[in-house]
C-alpha cells in the first residue's frame, strides 16, 4: 500500500456559499470516484482557495459529504497577478495500491486550463 496524492481544481462562476459548496462537493466526489477511493483509504484532504473566495471554507463541503473523521485543512492561494480567479484546488492523500501513473487528476470548468497536461 502506497500513499498517493491526487490533485484537482474547479473554477467557480461566482463567490457564493451554496455555489462553492456544490462545486467543491462535485470536484471531490469526481476525484474519489475516478480513482476508486473510499473513505477508509483517505489520509487527509487539503483545500486551497484563491484570495477572492471568502463565502465559505471549502472543507465544509467535504464534511457535508460525510468525511467527518478525515483531517481537512483549508489554505489561501498566493495572490499572483496573472492567476486565474475563483479557483478551489484540492489535494487528496490516500493509501492505495494504484501506481502513480494510473492516478486520475480532475480539473473542471475553467480550471482545466491550469493543467492541460494531466487534466482528465
Amino acid at each position: 500500500m502506497a500513499l498517493r496524492a491526487i490533485r484537482g481544481a474547479i473554477q467557480l462562476d461566482r463567490d457564493e456559499r451554496e455555489h462553492l459548496l456544490k462545486s467543491t462537493a462535485e470536484l471531490l466526489t469526481k476525484i474519489l470516484h475516478a480513482n476508486d477511493i473510499d473513505n477508509s483509504q483517505l489520509v487527509n484532504v487539503f483545500f486551497t482557495a484563491t484570495p477572492d473566495i471568502v463565502s465559505e471554507f471549502p472543507a465544509v463541503a467535504a464534511r457535508e459529504l460525510g468525511l467527518g473523521d478525515v483531517p481537512l485543512m483549508c489554505f489561501v492561494e498566493m495572490a499572483v497577478a496573472h492567476g486565474m480567479p475563483r479557483v478551489i484546488r484540492i489535494m487528496v492523500q490516500a493509501e492505495m495500491d494504484k501506481p502513480r501513473s494510473e492516478i486520475q487528476h480532475i480539473y473542471l470548468r475553467g480550471a482545466t486550463a491550469l493543467r492541460l497536461d494531466i487534466a482528465q
